[in-house]
Formats: structure tokens, C-alpha cells, sequence
């Protein structure tokens, strides 16, 4: 009975080890195709980048042949804030438009409701011992059997 045992034990470890390592495999294939997407989308943003600075330039030169060089790229510098400002709008929700934020995620906790105040503050009587006086009797503590 102890063979079968080891036997058992052994077949286990063979079998955790064969699964470990197929899972292990599949992992790094797919990590292997992410950071290739990874890596193009980052070569895009670059060369994307590059491509706006250089229609910025072409922009400011235009300009500066009917004004002058400093003029010119004061109106570019402002379009290009322009620009930037109108897509920071765009990429924030606003209450006017409808949020693409996933349903699950939960709107933020609301504070309980405050217990009213008084809108005045209680003023001082001399002549109660307490030395208050609101229009409105102190609490008497309620004695049981009285």
C-alpha cells in the first residue's frame, strides 16, 4: 500500500508540474504579444508627436511670411494651447454629457444629513442658574415613579 502511495504522490507532482508549466508557456506568449503592441502603439505615439511639432513649424512659418517671427509663433504657441485645452475638455466628463464609465463602478459616498442648528446663538439670562436662555425650557431628567 505505501508504493501505491508514492506512486500516487508522484503522478500528483508529474501532473501539477506538466500544468504549471503549460500555464507558464501560454503566459509568456501572451506577454510576448502584448509588449509587441505595446511597443508599436509607443513607436506610433512618437512618430505621432514628431509629426504634430512639425505641423506646428510648417504653421508658425506660414505666419511669420505676412508677420513678424515673434508674432507668428506667439498665434501658434496660442492655437496649440487652444488645442490642448479643448482636448483636456473633451477627455473629462462633464454633468452635460453622459459618463462612459463602467456601471460598475460606484458614484462617490454621500455625507448623512447634518442635524439642524439653531440660527441664533442661545443667549446668557443672569437671572436662571444655568445662566442660559433660548425661549424654551431646560430639560428636566425624568424620574421614574414620580
Amino acid at each position: 500500500m505505501n508504493r501505491l502511495e508514492h506512486l500516487d504522490k508522484s503522478l500528483v507532482d508529474e501532473l501539477t508540474h506538466a500544468a504549471r508549466e503549460a500555464v507558464r508557456d501560454e503566459l509568456r506568449e501572451q506577454t510576448r504579444k502584448q509588449r509587441r503592441k505595446a511597443a508599436l502603439y509607443a513607436g506610433a505615439g512618437a512618430v505621432g508627436f514628431y509629426a504634430g511639432a512639425a505641423l506646428a513649424l510648417a504653421f508658425g512659418l506660414a505666419l511669420a511670411l505676412g508677420l513678424p517671427d515673434w508674432a507668428a509663433a506667439l498665434i501658434t504657441a496660442v492655437v496649440l494651447g487652444a488645442v490642448a485645452y479643448l482636448l483636456r475638455g473633451a477627455a473629462r466628463p462633464s454633468a452635460d454629457r453622459p459618463s462612459t464609465a463602467s456601471p460598475s463602478v460606484a458614484p462617490p459616498p454621500v455625507a448623512p444629513p447634518t442635524p439642524e442648528r439653531p440660527l441664533a446663538p442661545p443667549t446668557v439670562d443672569a437671572t436662571r442658574p444655568d445662566g442660559l436662555h433660548d425661549g424654551v425650557e431646560p430639560e428636566v431628567p425624568h424620574r421614574w415613579g414620580q
